[in-house]
């Protein structure tokens, strides 16, 4: 198996290597970055506060520092554009450094797709896979390919079959999406006696053997704060900790800037652009109440808590995946950074800046990945929570 993986491992994920766009990169790629370059903050608040009027105004204007912000304005200041990224806090200080560090197509979409026929589903499932080999193939000192097994457990031996051929059926068409250019690596069958010497932290009893298929890690608030300085170094204005106060209009209604604030001394000023680019994840529809303070919510606000556990109640380089929880949903414990990663939850919640998870939520997990332990883990043994 392991040298299955090292031969999979080692080829080239796909991308379109006859294009404009990848042979541009390919030689930005082999110059080096001299980060000292990047403007300080005094330096990009100092810019961002030139342009104070209409005839001087920005091309681009983006709030929210996260994924989709910082994705932005790398694209816009490529295309030469005039760009600047603000974000109340930090960037990537919410939700996008708050996952489950997985880039996957989602087994689970996978499996919805194919009991509803619903094609938008299998469409996204199969995006998102090819966007995991981009990452992987551009990322690899932040993404990289991880195992994870799912064991099935049953008194019953011909259902306990029954499942781990089901199981093994959709990973191997989670497999087939992806393509050979694609394919991380085939999925395969795992006996009981093997399952135990790979993951021994998992519960003996009933097990009938496990699945083991391939998806990416991926350390997201690292690559959301790379994106960010790659922007500042072609030329974007990007500045942490100023946020929007109101938006600016011209005579005919129609949005020229914005009003801002330096959150860390309280200075205000207008900075205009053409085009304000709303990225604030899940405070979207505050921005546009700005604009229209009537629209209709377009968010309906929920939480995944997510669980530190010490290093030793997950294995070195496999996860789990629980492929069916009480309520139906999917659960994981990953391996990440010398700690266990468990989650998660789906959790109506009130709009907040930094939401707690309760005791009830962390219990709930526990229970959860304690069906499929030997030892169990308790609320002592949890290190952190978000």
């Amino acid at each position: 198996m392991l040298l299955s993986f090292k031969l999979w491992a080692n080829r080239k994920y796909f991308v379109e290597r006859n294009s404009a766009v990848y042979l541009h990169w390919k030689d930005e790629s082999k110059k080096g970055t001299d980060i000292s370059k990047i403007p300080s903050r005094a330096s990009q608040v100092k810019a961002l506060r030139s342009y104070g009027s209409v005839g001087e105004e920005l091309d681009l204007l983006i709030v929210g520092g996260g994924a989709t912000g910082v994705g932005v304005a790398l694209d816009g200041i490529t295309r030469g554009l005039k760009v600047a990224l603000i974000d109340k806090s930090d960037f990537s200080s919410g939700t996008s450094s708050r996952s489950t560090k997985l880039i996957h197509g989602g087994v689970r979409y996978l499996e919805k797709a194919i009991m509803t026929g619903d094609l938008g589903q299998w469409s996204l499932v199969q995006e998102a896979i090819a966007e995991r080999a981009h990452l992987i193939h551009i990322s690899p000192h932040l993404s990289h390919p991880i195992p994870i097994i799912i064991p099935v457990y049953d008194s019953n031996m011909f259902r306990g079959y029954f499942n781990l051929v089901k199981y093994y059926i959709g990973c191997w068409l989670y497999d087939s999406l992806a393509g050979i250019d694609g394919l991380l690596c085939p999925s395969y069958y795992l006996s009981a006696p093997h399952t135990r010497n790979m993951f021994p932290q998992l519960r003996q009893q009933q097990l009938l053997g496990s699945i083991v298929y391939f998806d990416g890690q991926h350390n997201d608030s690292r690559m959301n704060l790379l994106i960010a300085m790659t922007a500042a170094y072609y030329g974007a204005i990007v500045a942490n900790h100023v946020e929007l106060v109101d938006l600016i209009r011209d005579h005919k209604d129609k949005i020229i800037g914005a009003r801002l604030r330096d959150t860390l001394n309280g200075i205000e000023w207008n900075t205009f652009a053409k085009v304000v680019v709303n990225a604030t994840g899940p405070f979207v529809d505050a921005v546009r109440q700005l604009d229209s303070p009537y629209v209709p919510p377009l968010i309906i606000p929920s939480q995944g808590t997510h669980l530190v556990l010490p290093g030793t109640f997950a294995h070195n380089h496999f996860g789990l995946l629980i492929p069916k929880t009480t309520d139906g949903r999917v659960a994981f414990m990953l391996p990440w950074e010398n700690i266990t990663l468990v989650g998660t939850t789906d959790k109506s919640c009130d709009l907040t800046d930094l939401p707690s998870p309760t005791s009830a939520e962390a219990t709930e997990i526990l229970t959860e990945i304690n069906r499929y332990l030997a030892n169990p883990a308790d609320i002592s043994d949890v290190d952190a929570a978000w």
